[in-house]
């Protein structure tokens, strides 16, 4: 199966708009019980949310995934720092691409995969005011063009 396939849980769409994304990774996650049975509930959000190496491992800041509802006194903390599992080779790779100006780890979504939570991280660049209206007008144009196609089907 490719990377980036499988039941997706949650996507990240305002990455695409605020970053060119360069390269993907596919990662698993580290997680507590509860919190892959409200990920398989579809309870989990990626808004706001960031990766970052930090001694030479890769962790996930600020995605949230709801408690459990029968997970009482079980449960997780929401907004819990996750652990990403990636091999070494590719966390040196991400550490010379992070100390470069402009580079950012954004994860783009979360998927179950042969059972297994992943994540789908992107290598991304961020973009200009600039960038991010001309990439606004592409896709209107490209709605008008397909508008038009439509319409003239019709007739």
């Amino acid at each position: 199966m490719p990377k980036g396939e499988g039941k997706v849980v949650a996507q990240n769409k305002k990455a695409y708009h605020d970053y060119f994304i360069e390269e993907t990774y596919e990662t698993g996650m580290v997680l507590q019980g509860t919190e892959i049975k409200s990920i398989r509930n579809g309870r989990a959000n990626l808004k706001d949310s960031y990766a970052r190496v930090h001694n030479g491992e890769v962790f996930l800041y600020n995605m949230h995934v709801s408690p459990y509802e029968q997970g009482n006194r079980y449960n997780h903390e929401p907004l819990r720092t996750r652990k990403l599992l990636m091999h070494r080779r590719e966390i040196n790779k991400l550490i010379g691409y992070t100390k470069e100006e402009g580079y950012a780890l954004v994860p783009l979504k979360v998927y179950l995969k042969n059972g297994f939570a992943k994540v789908l991280l992107g290598l991304g660049k961020g973009k200009k005011k600039y960038d991010k209206r001309e990439d606004l007008k592409k896709k209107e144009a490209k709605r008008e063009i397909e508008r038009a196609f439509r319409d003239r089907q019709k007739i």
